[in-house]
Parts: C-alpha cells; sequence; structure tokens
C-alpha cells in the first residue's frame, strides 16, 4: 500500500512538471504564445522598426532603415492552425498579419496572406479584415482608435477572418500551403497585445 502510494504521488508530481513546463514555454491547450504583453519572445526581424515592449504590448511607431515596412517573422512553420490576435491600431497605421509565408528571408501580399490592417488603404475592399488580392471586405470595418481582435483559421485552402466576432473573409484558396508568419509595421502605431497560434 505504502508502494503505490509513492508511485501515485510520484505520476502527479510528473504531471504537475509536465504542466508546469508547457505553461512556461508559452504553451497551454496546444496554443503557444509568442506576444504576451510582458515580453517579445523569440522572432526574426525583416526591416528594421523601433519594436519594443511597453506598457503591456509589442509597439512600433517608426522605421529605422529606409522606408520598407519592418516585420517580425514566427521561427516556426505552419500549415493549418488557428490563430488569435489582439491589437490597437491608430487611424494612420499600416500593419498586417502575413501568413503561410513562402519565405522567411522577404514578406510581402504576393509570397504571404495578407490579413490587412489597413484603414485608410487606398483601396478599401483589401483594407482592414480583408486578405489582399484574395478576398474582399465590403464593408471595411475599421479598426483605428480601440483595441480589437483577429481569429484567423486556416485549413487546407478554406482561410477565415472574424475581426472583433464579425467574420470578414470565408474563402478557398490554394495560393500558399504552409511557412512562417509575420506581424507588419509600415506607418501609424501598432501595438500587439496578444499573439496565439495553435496547430491544427
Amino acid at each position: 500500500m505504502k508502494r503505490l502510494s509513492i508511485l501515485a504521488a510520484g505520476l502527479l508530481m510528473g504531471a504537475a512538471a509536465v504542466q508546469f513546463s508547457s505553461v512556461a514555454s508559452g504553451q497551454s491547450g496546444g496554443w503557444v504564445t509568442l506576444v504576451d504583453g510582458s515580453k517579445m519572445l523569440d522572432w526574426a526581424e525583416v526591416g528594421k522598426a523601433n519594436w519594443a515592449v511597453k506598457d503591456g504590448a509589442l509597439t512600433a511607431d517608426k522605421i529605422l532603415e529606409g522606408k520598407d515596412p519592418s516585420y517580425l517573422v514566427s521561427k516556426e512553420s505552419y500549415k493549418d492552425f488557428e490563430m488569435k490576435v489582439e491589437f490597437w491600431a491608430d487611424d494612420d497605421a499600416n500593419s498586417g498579419i502575413f501568413i503561410r509565408c513562402d519565405q522567411a528571408a522577404k514578406i510581402d501580399a504576393k509570397i504571404c496572406y495578407e490579413v490587412n490592417i489597413f484603414d485608410k488603404r487606398p483601396d478599401p475592399t483589401y483594407g482592414t479584415g480583408a486578405i489582399v488580392d484574395v478576398a474582399k471586405v465590403d464593408p471595411m470595418p475599421k479598426a483605428g482608435g480601440k483595441w480589437n481582435t483577429f481569429e484567423i483559421t486556416a485549413k487546407g485552402p478554406h482561410l477565415v477572418v472574424v475581426f472583433n466576432g464579425q467574420k470578414t473573409v470565408d474563402v478557398q484558396d490554394s495560393k500558399h500551403a504552409g511557412g512562417p508568419f509575420a506581424l507588419q509595421y509600415g506607418a501609424g502605431v501598432i501595438k500587439f497585445r496578444k499573439v496565439q497560434i495553435k496547430a491544427l
């Protein structure tokens, strides 16, 4: 009986250690946290902006080199996934979430799907809530001046975007099958409070 109690205690301690390890590494229930408002965690940067964690959010408001946008690119690649993003944009923000990028060294809407954050885009049909050159949004919702959420699901060719609880994209497209994703800074002010992804 005593041996069984020791064994049970050992199993409980092992389970607790595994649970602690998964939470400490930013994983819980299959979700991987890449931005949590307190630290940037591990990204590759393409282009240079003044990305910094301040006031509980990963923030950028200035390009530091040249005129090209800056991107924080995930170290891991993802094919089928769900993603949750909490962000704040000012009225002039030009940003976006680039998913299933064909490569990590150069990011743009031709080699990735760009889930846009751009209230003042000259062609608003591909503005905030749209996937640029793939899925239009009409009418375009506005992100400026408040905290917002994106829920992005990619499963095979099926792509769904939900912006603040409203579905803005539900489309079939197979140009990009998988790859890293990236957060963009192009203009204005953008803040990311939480970025989580779960492989499907």
